[in-house]
């Protein structure tokens, strides 16, 4: 019965990629939705509206701020997570390692 369950999930899970892929537009296309107004709009008026010489440092400081954050954030998280499995607790004198196995 578990097996089933499992298969049937990932059919219905198979079936959901397959019709999103065939939904997507053709790669390259100038119609494609990632090649909107908005990036239009942001290569423009950077310049214009912050009156930064670098229009890179723009979108990604000022338009795009709150998700360069959430990025850093997710680094430093995963960093520290990392350092923690890595680094470890080294024992008090006195303690002995338990090994539970």
């Amino acid at each position: 019965m578990k097996k089933l369950i499992m298969f049937t999930a990932l059919g219905g899970l198979l079936f959901i990629m397959i019709s999103s892929y065939m939904q997507m537009p053709p790669m390259g296309n100038v119609d494609n939705p990632s090649y909107n107004e908005v990036a239009e709009y942001y290569l423009e008026e950077a310049l214009e509206d912050t009156h930064s010489p670098n229009a890179v440092a723009v979108i990604i400081m000022d338009y795009r701020a709150l998700d360069t954050l959430g990025e850093a954030t997710v680094l430093f998280t995963s960093i520290a997570a990392v350092l923690t499995v890595l680094v470890g607790k080294d024992p008090k004198p006195g303690e002995e390692e338990s090994h539970h196995g």
